[in-house]
This record gives C-alpha cells, structure tokens and sequence, in this order.
C-alpha cells in the first residue's frame, strides 16, 4: 500500500495523480506532460519528478489547470523505452514542463521554467557527466514526498506509458517486486548507496564486453544533495533497477525468440526471472557485479568468445598502442595518467581519442578520466584473472608487462570478425547451463560429432548432416539406447516426395529393393528391413524426439570424404559408428561384440547410463590458444541471429 503523502496545509489532502490528472490543477497557461519509459533521460527530468511529486501534497488550487495524460503522450515528447538510452547520461525518467495554450493548438514552451540554481546544477552535471537531479522544492514549501511514495508514483507511471508488450511486462514485473517490499527502496540504505549497488553499475557500463546492448547505462552513484531528496532517491533506485533487468534478462538470452529463427531450432533459453534478478544481485553485496555477469552463459567455449571479442575491440583502439609511462602501483582513489590509457586497453570506453581536446574516457573532463576508480579496479581484477595474476584490482608492474604484450597483427580485425564473435556468443544463451560432465556434441556447421567424458573430449568422428532444404533439427536431448539391425520406416515427406513418383514410372519400385508395405492404424507403412543396404545401416543411435531424427550408419560411405558435408534428409550419419558405439556404451561392449550381433533382427543395447546430446549450430570458435575458427553458415541462422540483434550494416 502506497505511504500517504504529508503536507503542510490544513485544508488539503494527498490525492493520486490519477485523480489529479482527472480533476485539473488549474487554468495556469503551463501544464505537466509526462512521459516514462526509461531509466536515461533528460538532465533536467528529476526537477520535474520533485515538483510532480510535490504536486501531489499541495491540495486543490482555486482555479484548475489542464494536465497532459500520461496514456496518450504529446507528439514532440520523446519517448524512451525501459533499459534503453536516451542519448544523454541521465537515470530519470522523462518528466518535463512545456508550454501549453490554453485553448486551440499546442506548442513547447522554448523557455522551460526550473528553479533558482538549477541552470547551475545542470552544467555542472554535464561538466562531470553525472546523472544529478535537481533539488526538490516546493511553492509553498512543503515536505516532498516519502521515498516510498515517490517509487510507487514513478511505478505507476512506467505502466502507464509502456508501450511494448515486452516493456509492459518489465515494467509490471519491477512493479510487482517492488510492491512485494512495501515500496522499499532496493540499492539506498541507511541514507547511501548500498554496497551492492556501488559494485554493480560498473559491471552494467561493461555490458558490452559480454555482447549485450551497448545502449544499458546505468546511472551514476547519488550524491549527498541526491540522498536528501526522496524523489531522486526514487528515480536513482528504480534507474538502477531497470538497468540490472535489462542486463539480466539480455544475458539469459531474452532479446532472441531462437523459433522465430527457425521452427526446427527446438533450444530455449532459460530467461531469468526478473524478481530473481533484482533479489539476487541486490543481496550479493560487493559480489553483485559478479553475480549480475553470472546471468551470462559460464560454459567455457562462450567465455572464449568474450575474451576474444575483448581483445579484439582493445587492439583495434588506436590509443591502446600507445606506450604505458612507469609509475607507482595504482589502488582505488588514486590519480594517474596512465588510468585513461589503461581504460583503452581495457575497452572501457572508445571515446579516449575524441575530438574534443578536454574529452576523457568517460566524455567528461580529462581529470575525471585518470581516476582509477572501482570500475577500472573490477576491469584489472578480471584481466588478472585471466592472466594468471593475483586478481587484487591494484595496477602492479606484472600487470602492466603484460597488458603491454604485442597486439594482433594489422589486418586481424574486421566488423564481420566482431558479429560472428557476438552471434555465437548468444547461440551460446540458447543451450542448457548444464551441458553435462559426460555428453556429445554435434556441430552441425562443423560436420562433426564429439563425444565428452568428465568435460574431456575422447573422440571426434566425421558426419553427414541435413541439407538447406532439408536442415538437421537444433536441440538437446538424452541418448538412451541403440539398435543393432534396424528398420527404416520411410518418413511420409521423403515417400511423397521421392517414393510416389518412382512408383508411378515402376509399379514393382519398392519390391524390387525389398520394401515393405503394408496399413497400420489406417495409414500406409513403407519400411526397409534390416541388413547391408538399409539407409541406416547396421546401427542406429536412439534420443527418441519430436524431430524423428537420430544418429546412425550408412551404406553411403563416399559423403564422408566430402569438406561441407550436408546431404542427408536431417538425420546425422556418422563416420566408424561401430567404434563409436563402443565408445558411447563402455568398455563391456567391444566393436567384435557389437559387430556379432548382426543379422536379420532388431537387437536393443541401453547405455549403462543416459547420455546427454545437443546438436548445436556454432559457425565461431576460440581454442585455448586464442586461435578463431570460423565455419559456413550452411543454413543462414547466424545471419538471422545477426541482422535480429541489429549487427548488419
């Protein structure tokens, strides 16, 4: 239930905006639009969310005044959608006073009112692009609004103006969560940023190192004028909150429906839930940068990925060739040149060579830009951990010689280079966290199986995978048995489509290679019984699956001999399935033993246990060396995934 709101006068009481907004606040010639929908707006946005905020306490005025609906917004408003930026740096949402004619058409006021300071104040923000909102102040000098009660108002405005199904449901999830605490703030406690809070937003201006949309900025720490205020307080705690889904459910892998690829891709992201989000992150106090980039697929063939895509944005920068001058150890707090340098290196920013000569990293001043502060700290801690280095966040001399290394060679990076990286890594969100310590692997794009033990691979063999027209299904599954000697029952397309004809031109087709054909059920049956020139060969392996696709042999030896090796109608044949076999079941079953049960009869073998199985489609991978395989993209998915996430020029 929202807090009521307080107020000085005698004569009125707190009212909702809705009924405000009903009611009128007068025929003043200015009225309130408002418009929400993102946690980056205009510097100037958290004075008007002060002054709607004090609206609500200042009672009934004696003449009424038109007020702009938030449901239908005005035209030459911007609208800005939740997690997305605006194009400035600023965390509130979009509250602004424009000038209204009384009667007839409307036209912006060119000269916005604010007050006394706040012209100051806003150049101020942007000297040090920080995100501070105005003071809070009142006509009549009224105490603003709980931070409760502010949250709640901003709330209910973000539903209103949602305009996306996928916004609604962000903004009816944050909504539900925070109506879940009482409209308790989540990142301010005990009058400051909590801890979580401080160590999360640096982790969300790297969202980018992960692939993710570039355009979820968080906002900056409040400050001490901002803590004194309950409205800002409510706009910096539902800014960051905002920010922390976006980057949550991005990095689960909600921004790509994988069957509006393709109806034969059958992987599901797990997409986190938005309340688990937020929970999580928030109670993972100084782990909460950790936690919140742990949303991001933990498999190593992903984390291979971002590395490269690291290192290949860091050495693409001209400024990160320039030469590292000594210096003293930096720690957090510390001033230095050397942290703007640092910061190229590291891809924290892409803005060191700007134009402008007092330009910094950060599109600050350049004194801002050589503090090595908490977010550069977090970037030295993980580039030490990835180099085999005491993760400390200081800048040693040890971790300068080796961020000092030669860089790739000119040449080495291309933008095709750059999305190929980010596709796979969000093909990655598509399969299960868990993998599974035993499993196999089929790339289809690699024309390969792998079979994995204990996270080790033990063995690779060669396969023919489905055709364009006829693509082999993505999905995990389980293996669960094979069949020695088995029947092929012809699949209804592949007799429609090859079968019939041939039968027409030659009535005795199917007896002359030995099918059988019979009714079951009412329908008409087409099979190959078992032996040397069965489509399938002598074995087949069994994840029985609505695809009807497995792996198995083949009397069709040749296609293995083949690079690009796509002709199969979407089953996977395999190259030696007999010692293929005999590496799925164990040591008990031989290739002798399972070549002793051929003949006429179906034959079962159950693995001693399911196997899981995932037919996967990478057209990129890194090796332990850092070396980049890419493959054909033979069924177009990953220029799909691609153009979906907006990387094609």
């Amino acid at each position: 239930m929202t807090p009521p709101v307080k107020s000085k006068s005698r004569t009125s009481r707190p009212r909702p905006l809705a009924m405000l907004l009903i009611a009128g606040l007068g025929t003043s010639s200015s009225s309130l639009v408002i418009c929400t929908g993102s946690a980056l707006a205009d510097p100037t946005s958290a004075e008007s969310a002060s002054a709607k905020i004090s609206a609500e306490s200042s009672g009934p005025t004696s003449e009424p005044r038109t007020v702009s609906s938030p449901e239908k917004p005005r035209a030459d408003v911007p609208m800005i959608q939740a997690g997305r930026h605006s194009g400035t740096d600023d965390p509130s949402p979009l509250l602004s006073r424009r000038g209204e004619q009384t009667q007839g058409a409307t036209a912006p006021d060119p000269s916005p009112e604010k007050p006394e300071g706040a012209a100051s104040d806003a150049k101020a923000a942007k000297d040090a692009q920080t995100i501070e909102p105005a003071p809070a102040t009142t006509a009549n000098n009224t105490a603003p609004a709980s931070p409760e009660a502010a949250l709640s108002t901003l709330l209910a405005e973000r539903g209103a103006s949602s305009r996306s199904l996928e916004q609604k449901r962000e903004s009816e999830a944050i909504a539900a969560f925070y109506a879940a605490r009482d409209f308790k703030l989540l990142w301010i406690s005990d009058g400051a940023a909590t801890e979580a809070a401080r160590n999360v937003i640096p982790r969300l201006a790297a969202a980018g190192e992960d692939g993710l949309d570039t355009s979820i900025r968080p906002p900056s720490l409040p400050s001490a004028e901002t803590l004194l205020d309950p409205a800002r307080q409510a706009v910096f705690d539902l800014a960051l909150s905002e920010a922390v889904l976006a980057y949550g459910r991005q990095a689960s892998g909600a921004r790509i429906d994988p069957h509006r690829i393709s109806r034969l891709i059958g992987s599901r992201p797990d997409v986190a839930d938005p309340s688990f989000i937020l929970a999580s992150v928030a109670s993972a106090s100084a782990d909460s940068g950790s936690r919140l980039r742990g949303f991001n697929p933990q498999h190593p063939g992903y984390i291979a990925l971002r590395d490269k895509l690291v290192a290949i944005r860091r050495d693409h920068q001209p400024s990160a060739n320039r030469l590292m001058p000594r210096g003293p150890v930096l720690k957090v707090g510390m001033r230095d040149p050397r942290v703007a340098l640092i910061r190229a290196k590291l891809s924290l920013d892409g803005r060191l060579d700007s134009d402008s000569p007092d330009s910094g990293p950060l599109g600050g001043k350049r004194g801002k830009a050589e503090i090595y502060d908490t977010e550069v700290a977090m970037a030295v801690a993980d580039f030490q951990r990835a180099n085999g280095l005491p993760a400390s966040g200081q800048f040693t001399p040890q971790t300068s010689a080796i961020l000092l290394r030669p860089r790739l060679p000119a040449g080495s990076y291309s933008p095709q280079l750059e999305r190929e990286l980010v596709t796979n890594m969000e093909f990655w969100r598509w399969m299960p966290r868990d993998l599974g310590h035993d499993r196999i692997e089929v790339n289809v794009p690699d024309f390969e199986v792998v079979l994995i033990r204990d996270d080790i691979e033990v063995a690779r063999h060669r396969v023919v995978v489905g055709k364009t027209e006829t693509p082999t299904p993505i999905f995990s599954h389980v293996m669960q048995f094979l069949i020695v000697n088995p029947y092929w029952n012809v699949p209804p397309s592949i007799l429609k489509k090859e079968m019939l004809p041939k039968l027409a031109n030659d009535p005795n087709y199917l007896h002359r290679l030995g099918y059988e054909v019979f009714k079951k059920n009412g329908r008409l049956v087409v099979r190959q019984p078992p032996g040397e020139r069965n489509a399938l060969g002598r074995i087949k392996f069994m994840f029985p699956n609505d695809y009807a696709v497995y792996l198995h042999d083949t009397p069709s030896r040749r296609y293995f001999e083949e690079d690009k090796r796509s002709f199969s109608h979407g089953c996977v044949r395999i190259d030696d399935p007999y010692q293929f076999a005999e590496q799925v079941l164990g040591p008990k079953w031989s290739e002798k033993r399972i070549t002793g049960l051929f003949g006429k009869k179906e034959r079962y073998i159950n693995l001693p246990k399911p196997l899981p199985i995932h037919i996967e489609y990478f057209t990129a991978s890194v090796d332990p060396f850092g070396h980049v395989s890419l493959r054909d993209d033979i069924y177009g998915y990953a220029h799909e995934v691609s153009t979906a996430l907006g990387l094609q020029d």
